[in-house]
């Protein structure tokens, strides 16, 4: 498969808290700061009032955490904090709130959050009439002739039962290209007008990993999956220039806002990367960015890897590459058919050859490779070409001594696969909130049997992987509270989980709040100063208003993201927050 390919297939598919210290003791020190303790280094900022867990093995929770220049400069108790105090000290009281180190999204599409609200966002469409409804009034606001795009449907829990069409978006819309890209990101519905103008006709054939729909009398339905869809994509004009920086900085912006300290950013364009890099010198990312690059800036990138920005603000060192498409719209690419279309088994939009030899000299030059697999057939593929890689290059050859490659989603897995993560290094890059809204959908695909490799968090920590979790918004909300609650409880958000929708495969939280901490930080090279609350460790926190390692499973949805703090620099407060007083 060409370099090219890939690039169009990643294209189409891509204040002040003024509360008095917690003891009377610590209020006394507070007033008296000029007599803290003068061998000791003062704060910045402390922390305590609350439950704060650490994520560290060693020291599960503290009474208090300092802040100093960015860094810990002290998790403990909270008598030994009050030496910390200075003038210029600022005293986070958490009031009865609870927090933990930052939380951080190790899989999320930064620009398309940032994006979701300025078009026609589809997240809560409840059927075909709801669809049909909203693209009516997009078109009457819309000028002559202009694409009409919109993202976010998802038909599994509609009435009609069945996929979107090209009729009944042409009811509302005869002249104006409409455009409607599902949740996932690997279909989208197009009306008449859209496909006309992307040349779709009932004599077009799909390109490798991807499929056009056709109806029976033989002409297209206007569903395109996968990479058929990049003639129709083509159509929506891109930002640029300074609105897709200022879409950026909303996105980071908005992920800080839910408490999100870290976001692990995915498929970016390499030109993106010096403008994440000048948002980042500029203090307008709310959010440290990991980035993941489209594999057309592979030879750049391995000229210069690890890129590094603002120190480490903004890190780059890994591609992002697609094996199969997605379950909802049987892109995924499974071993078997599927149960519910048996004439199909999904999408291959990987191919060894070109996938081997980047993967032979991203080890070389110590890239890291991220890659999309979710079927149990392009999960296998991808552990066969990473062990073909490793084996034509000996460790001696290696830039890094681990390679830390993340398989992104590992929805299904077969059970001979399990162990294979562990064996070769293969970090299990996974969204809870998947497993949450699939289960209304997957055991139809997939049938009874294939359910014991799906979504199966604690099997694979049971095989010896490494985890990481994150959210894929804009595909899912974003939300950390839905992902850490999906983790943990297993069901969706109404406590729905359906008949042997395998309960043992849920986290511990421990285990949860490591998924969104401490294994991020790993599988970004980082885990020796982020991820966990420990001395010396970078000062990035989230804080909620509930403790969501203790209280029931519902209410961990009902908690409020209080503050994000990144670098010691608080990034996100909500205006309620702990105990405002007028005037502070």
């Amino acid at each position: 498969m060409r370099l090219s390919f890939w690039l169009a297939s990643a294209a189409a598919i891509s204040l002040a808290a003024c509360g008095q210290a917690p003891t009377d003791t610590a209020s006394d020190a507070a007033v008296n700061t000029p007599q803290a303790s003068a061998s000791a280094t003062v704060g910045d900022m402390i922390f305590w009032g609350g439950e704060i867990y650490t994520a560290d093995d060693d020291q599960p929770m503290v009474e208090a955490v300092v802040t100093r220049d960015g860094r810990i400069l002290y998790a403990g108790d909270e008598a030994q904090a009050q030496s910390y105090l200075g003038e210029q000290t600022r005293i986070v009281d958490l009031n009865g709130g609870a927090m933990y180190p930052g939380f951080t999204d190790s899989h999320v599409h930064v620009l398309g959050v940032g994006s979701r609200e300025r078009t026609l966002n589809l997240d809560s469409v409840t059927s075909i009439e709801d669809l049909v409804a909203r693209v009516a009034a997009s078109v009457g606001e819309a000028d002559s002739g202009a694409v009409v795009f919109g993202r976010g449907w998802i038909e599994t829990h509609w009435p009609e039962g069945r996929f979107p069409n090209r009729d009944d978006l042409d009811t509302v819309s005869p002249d104006n290209p409409v455009i409607l890209v599902r949740a996932d990101g690997h279909a989208l519905v197009a009306n008449s007008a859209a496909l006309e103008a992307g040349g779709i006709t009932r004599d077009s054939i799909a390109p490798e990993g991807g499929e056009i729909l056709f109806d029976e009398a033989g002409e297209p339905t206007g569903m395109l999956i996968d990479t058929a869809m990049y003639p129709v994509s083509q159509l929506v004009s891109a930002p640029t220039g300074a609105e897709r920086a200022d879409i950026y900085a909303e996105g980071s912006q908005r992920l800080a806002s839910l408490g999100w300290a870290g976001a692990h950013d995915m498929s970016v364009p390499y030109a993106d990367v010096e403008m994440i890099e000048g948002l980042a010198e500029a203090d307008r990312l709310s959010t440290r960015v990991y980035v993941s690059i489209n594999p057309g800036g592979f030879a750049e990138l391995a000229r210069e890897v690890p890129r590094i920005a603002d120190d480490g603000m903004v890190i780059t060192r890994a591609v992002k590459l697609y094996m199969d498409g997605a379950l909802g719209s049987r892109g995924a690419a499974l071993l078997s058919p599927y149960s519910d279309r048996p004439e199909t088994s999904g999408l291959n939009i990987a191919e060894p050859d070109e996938t081997v030899g980047v993967f032979i000299e991203a080890l070389r030059n110590g890239i890291q490779m991220n890659v999309h697999a979710i079927g149990d057939r392009g999960n296998r593929l991808l552990l066969d070409w990473v062990e073909e890689a490793q084996a034509q290059v000996p460790a001696d050859e290696r830039a890094l001594p681990e390679h830390r490659w993340r398989d992104e989603h590992t929805q299904i897995v077969h059970p001979d696969d399990f162990a294979r993560f562990a064996e070769l290094g293969v970090i299990a890059s996974m969204q809870p909130s998947h497993a949450i809204g699939d289960l209304h959908f997957a055991p139809a695909r997939l049938g009874e049997d294939r359910l014991d490799g799906a979504y199966a968090w604690q099997t694979l920590l049971d095989h010896g992987a490494h985890l990481t979790g994150g959210s894929d918004a804009p595909v899912e909300q974003g939300d950390p509270r839905i992902e850490f609650y999906a983790a943990v409880a297993r069901a969706d958000l109404s406590g729905f989980q359906g008949e042997n929708w395998r309960p043992d495969e849920a986290l511990s939280r421990d285990d949860a709040l490591k998924l969104f901490t401490l294994w991020p930080a790993y599988a970004s090279f980082r885990e020796d100063e982020l991820g966990s609350i420990e001395e010396g460790k970078r000062a990035d926190f989230t804080i909620f208003s509930g403790d969501i390692m203790t209280i029931e499973h519902a209410d961990i949805l009902t908690v409020t993201p209080w503050m994000t703090v990144v670098d010691g620099e608080v990034t996100w407060e909500h205006p309620d927050s702990f105990h405002h007083c007028p005037g502070c």
